[in-house]
């Protein structure tokens, strides 16, 4: 049987791609927001690690979302304290006072999958810090956004931290609530199906989840802006 172009699975590009929202679409769901001042703190998640994907510019998720709102917001100011590695009790000992001093009033994190990689991982330990670096955030009056970890564990080297990630979310999940925070679900998003959307790794999305990712968090946080009015 002869396979025929159409046959063929067509190659996603960021302008293709159904979850990526063009950039005008993005600009326009940020009109009006307030936010002046972003950071964003936490493990790799957060710096952006990833690696390029054809057809998709090479930039992570935190800083497309800072693009964005410098369209609407020609000044933001922007810093992002993320580090490959960082675990939770490391995100608040190195990097917090540094955001707190930065006074921002739109701030992301994401941390404490890295406290899992250890054989006594302790969860109970993240939560608490988690909880720590949550309170400090909100008691500066900045809305606060974070995210689920998506299910991408198909690499057999991955499989064994299924379990402990699917806690995790659910204490982000937990927090989220507890605080109001905007949280992304990205744990059951249909882009963690896709056979190119992680980087050589086996861990870390590539580019073209970045991009989606991004997507998710202008919606999320035009979502915040329709409720509070």
């Amino acid at each position: 049987m002869t396979t025929t172009d159409t046959d063929r699975p067509s190659i996603l590009t960021e302008d293709t791609d159904p979850f990526c929202l063009p950039a005008e679409q993005l600009t326009s769901l940020l009109e009006g927001a307030p936010w002046q001042r972003y950071a964003v703190l936490g493990d790799s998640i957060s710096e952006g690690i990833g690696d390029p994907s054809p057809g998709y510019t090479t930039s992570p998720w935190a800083d497309r979302v800072a693009n964005t709102l410098r369209t609407v917001q020609p000044d933001l100011a922007y810093l992002n304290t993320g580090r490959m590695g960082a675990t939770s009790s490391r995100v608040l000992d190195t990097q917090l006072d540094a955001v707190l001093d930065y006074a921002p009033d739109l701030v992301h994190v994401t941390c404490g999958a890295n406290d899992l990689w250890s054989p006594d991982a302790d969860l109970a330990t993240t939560t608490a810090n988690l909880t720590t670096l949550t309170e400090k955030l909100v008691a500066t009056g900045a809305t606060v956004t974070t995210l689920t970890l998506a299910d991408n564990f198909r690499d057999p080297r991955m499989r064994a931290m299924r379990e402990r990630m699917m806690r995790l979310n659910d204490v982000v999940r937990a927090i989220a609530g507890r605080y109001d925070l905007v949280c992304v679900e990205m744990w059951e998003h249909p882009i963690r199906l896709r056979e190119d959307v992680l980087s050589a790794d086996a861990i870390h999305f590539a580019m073209s989840g970045h991009a989606v990712m991004a997507s998710e968090m202008v919606t999320a946080l035009h979502d915040r802006l329709v409720r509070e009015g």
